[in-house]
């Protein structure tokens, strides 16, 4: 059975307004729209460890099963009418056919009783349809719009994945890297959810690009809790 989180719970959560929508940023690297009742999640990239494989490179095989597990506590926490999945939910347009069975069924069993919307990424943009769920290139709703990769220039509203933030900081005389969560409160980029993705510094130029000034905020990802801190403050690489 499904349930809401719980009050503590709530406690780890970062509620902020993003283009005048009330969301909330999970620590898991997850956003939810309690309004809509809607889970967005970003940049899967399930079967990474078999695409690799078969260019010889040889990862433990179990990425994929890794992240549906956390989706699934996700799903269990929040019961969310809509799923989003920002595009590069598969590493390569075949990985679905190089999932196990049993990753294969508990994907299934994820999109039971909510509408599972899957976004066209630049890895998986013909996708077998045969996966379940509906597909698209970008989903606006309300003051938001969902899709992959973030469009140049202003975008009030857009929440997008691709870059897979992380966020660098200066710790106790060493530095510490964690992904994030990237916002000036008129656009989100997302973090990576996978197992197996990687990240990219938010000083690189393709964020500066997007927001301008370095006055964009990023939530770190931590243990527990998410940690906001501004991208002035992280160091680069």
């Amino acid at each position: 059975m499904r349930s809401v989180p719980t009050a503590a719970y709530r406690e780890k959560e970062h509620a902020f307004a993003l283009a005048g929508a009330e969301i909330v940023a999970d620590p898991a690297g997850a956003m939810y729209w309690p309004s809509e009742r809607m889970l967005v999640i970003a940049d899967l990239h399930l079967e990474k460890g078999s695409a690799f494989a078969k260019r010889g490179v040889l990862l433990p095989p179990y990425d994929t099963a890794t992240t549906l597990l956390r989706l699934a506590d996700l799903l269990h926490r929040y019961a969310p009418l809509r799923v989003v999945a920002l595009g590069d939910s598969f590493h390569d347009s075949e990985g679905p056919r190089r999932m196990s069975s049993a990753d294969g069924t508990a994907l299934r069993g994820l999109q039971s009783g909510c509408d599972w919307i899957w976004i066209a990424g630049n890895h998986d943009a013909d996708l077998p349809r045969d996966i379940g769920g509906n597909f698209a290139c970008s989903l606006a709703l309300g003051p938001l719009i969902f899709r992959h990769l973030p469009a140049a220039g202003a975008a009030d509203g857009e929440v997008a994945g691709h870059l897979h933030p992380v966020a660098r900081v200066a710790q106790r005389g060493r530095s510490v890297s964690r992904r994030c969560f990237t916002s000036d409160g008129r656009r989100l980029v997302m973090p990576a959810f996978g197992a197996y993705a990687g990240g990219l510094n938010i000083r690189d130029d393709a964020f500066f690009g997007l927001f301008g000034t370095l006055t964009y905020t990023a939530l770190m990802i931590g243990e527990q809790r998410l940690y906001a801190l501004s991208a002035a403050r992280c160091l680069p690489d």
